[in-house]
């Protein structure tokens, strides 16, 4: 029970790594706010986590909305008291859309989900966190955060961006013991695919030039072995990095 009587956020949570992060968090004693986008499939995570004695409350969450981030922050506090852990997981793919290509709209959208989001959640709990002096943050990064092309323009650098604001907010909140940190996961089975319906045909095959390197597609519950750990006690003396799990992928 590596987290008893801690409350955890967890967005995107209703299918991939985020619904597993949130299985594997309330199995060891965490109560758990499942946001997702649709009510419903939130509902199905915490109807998994209570069939197994777990505790947990589904919140639709429109993780481009401040006031959804805002209202997925209070709900959780009003529920359960307070905030412990934050796992910031929305994220969507970008259809590999290299940069000649590229729209306004595209970037904005990209932008929004995959990056503004983690800001904004971040800046509503940090308060909750410097109140008693404790709080974990864990976004959600990727291979593409640390890579130069393993998608789209938009994607990379959304990503890119995460690592930064990673490394910024863990440096800077670590003394007031907060703690923030990112995970890379390589290729791993998620419905994030389910974002990408027009691949751009150059991005695509720019993308995919490394994918023979690959050694493994991971599973969820493998990246969320990899979150339990870091929202742990057991991850003290970690902060303001990123932890690459790809089965190696990046090590060539």
């Amino acid at each position: 029970m590596r987290l008893e009587n801690k409350v955890a956020v967890i967005t995107g949570a209703a299918s991939g790594m985020g619904k597993a992060s949130a299985i594997l968090f309330a199995k060891e004693g965490a109560k758990v706010v499942v946001s997702d986008l649709r009510q419903d499939t939130a509902q199905l995570t915490v109807d998994e986590i209570e069939a197994a004695g777990g505790t947990a409350i589904a919140l639709a969450v429109d993780v481009t909305r401040e006031e959804d981030i805002q209202h997925m922050i209070d709900t959780a506090i009003s529920t359960y008291g307070t905030v412990d852990i934050l796992v910031n997981n929305a994220g969507i793919m970008d259809n590999f859309v290299p940069a000649e290509d590229l729209t306004d709209e595209l970037w904005s959208r990209i932008f929004d989900i995959n990056t503004t989001s983690v800001m904004r959640s971040t800046r509503k709990v940090l308060p909750v966190f410097k109140a008693k002096s404790s709080g974990v943050i864990i976004n959600i990064a990727s291979n593409g955060g640390l890579n130069g092309s393993r998608a789209g323009a938009a994607y990379t650098a959304s990503k890119h961006a995460v690592v930064g604001f990673t490394r910024n907010v863990g440096f800077q909140y670590a003394t007031l013991g907060i703690r923030c940190n990112a995970i890379a996961p390589g290729a791993v089975k998620t419905n994030i695919n389910t974002s990408i319906t027009a691949p751009n045909p150059f991005g695509q095959q720019q993308a995919m030039l490394g994918m023979g390197l690959n050694p493994k597609i991971g599973e969820p519950e493998e990246v969320a072995a990899a979150a339990l750990f870091l929202a742990s006690d057991e991850a003290s003396f970690i902060n303001g990095t990123v932890l690459v799990a790809d089965g190696g992928w990046s090590a060539y």
